[in-house]
């Protein structure tokens, strides 16, 4: 099976500012990948020029087969129409069209314009009783709703999602969600911009960006990352004690094979064996460290805010540790007044948002 999106040696420049440096990744036919890393990593400048909304300064970019990276702008224009489908985070919804006239917009660009195709769409997304209703008579997930309907009404193949679901409350997140699960399962290849670790899970494969490079690609289940997350912490852990991490003193929960783990850590280049002691690579050791900040960081908030004692309070940390997205890890620590020390002693990695950090 042959790549849908192939992005080769991609470079995007704004002035001195290098926004995408170097980057290759490739997209199978009916993925769904989850793009992931901090503000200013690439994520919504690769999102715009996939979709033909901005070009690069050099590289290729080939979606279905058509070189998107040498499309005049009328091309363009006919590329956006016929082979992409935009979900924003802001809805960009025209304010005096109705909702079925929203939708029917994505199909004039389209050259054609069919009212009760575009009804359909809406009926397909719940919104069957708010056809003519304006986008300020409109809740927000009922917004998203729309603009999902105006993305799909063209039957692109490809969905481009920029935090579709940033904007919404938890109960609309979910209606959302589902009709990307739909969408995915109906064959729908979908690229989706998320901070959000829990909707990342939802993906086929997660893809890290950091400074415009590819920070790490993974198809791993939730179990998966767990259990890694798990070793990372405890070879961590012994570099704190200044003990070697051997092979002999990992440990992985339940009775999987530890042995067999750490060999996928070394294949995903998260840590190496030299004789029988445990190393983290520079990879590594920048995910066991943002770990045990979450971790240690979780056991100070439901120790000093919720007065749990510690062993309830490691309990639900090792539940919490894996849902705290970086910009709630920021919220968190400013929070507790960016502690340097769990409630055992232990020292709290800085992050960006602490003033030790931010000094260097």
């Amino acid at each position: 099976m042959s790549a849908q999106v192939v992005v080769e040696s991609l470079v995007k420049q704004y002035g001195v500012l290098r926004a995408l440096d170097g980057l290759t990744l490739s997209v199978d036919p009916g993925e769904w990948i989850a793009l992931m890393g901090p503000s200013g990593s690439g994520k919504t400048t690769l999102i715009n020029i996939l979709g033909g909304l901005d070009i690069p300064t050099s590289g290729r970019v080939v979606v279905d087969g058509v070189e998107v990276s040498r499309l005049s702008e009328s091309e363009l224009v006919r590329y956006r129409a016929e082979k992409v489908g935009f979900v924003f985070q802001q809805f960009h919804l025209v304010p005096y069209l109705t909702a079925v006239e929203n939708v029917m917009l994505a199909q004039y660009f389209h050259s054609v314009t069919d009212e009760r195709q575009a009804a359909e769409a809406l009926r397909r997304v719940g919104l069957g009783e708010r056809l003519t209703h304006l986008p300020s008579q409109l809740s927000g997930g009922e917004q998203q709703r729309v603009a999902i309907a105006r993305a799909l009404i063209n039957q692109p193949k490809l969905i481009l999602a920029d935090e579709p679901t940033g904007n919404l409350d938890e109960a609309n997140e979910k209606i959302v969600m589902e009709i990307f699960r739909e969408l995915h399962s109906a064959g729908h290849t979908i690229l989706m911009v998320t901070h959000d670790t829990l909707i990342a899970r939802e993906a086929d494969r997660r893809i890290e960006l950091a400074h415009g490079r590819l920070e790490q690609i993974s198809a791993l289940s939730a179990e998966d990352q767990d259990r890694f997350d798990h070793l990372l912490e405890q070879i961590w852990v012994c570099g704190e004690e200044g003990t070697a991490a051997s092979v002999e003193r990992i440990r992985t929960p339940g009775s999987v094979n530890p042995v067999k783990t750490l060999g996928r850590l070394v294949d995903l280049h998260l840590a190496e064996i030299r004789g029988s002691e445990v190393r983290l690579t520079e990879r590594g050791s920048r995910r066991a460290r943002d770990v045990i900040r979450r971790h240690r960081l979780a056991e100070r908030l439901f120790k000093d805010t919720f007065a749990i004692a510690d062993s309830e309070a490691h309990t639900q940390a090792c539940k919490f540790e894996h849902i705290i997205s970086p910009e709630l890890d920021q919220r968190i620590c400013a929070f507790l007044g960016h502690p340097k020390t769990c409630p055992h002693g232990n020292p709290i990695p800085p992050g960006d948002c602490c003033p030790e950090k931010s000094a260097k």
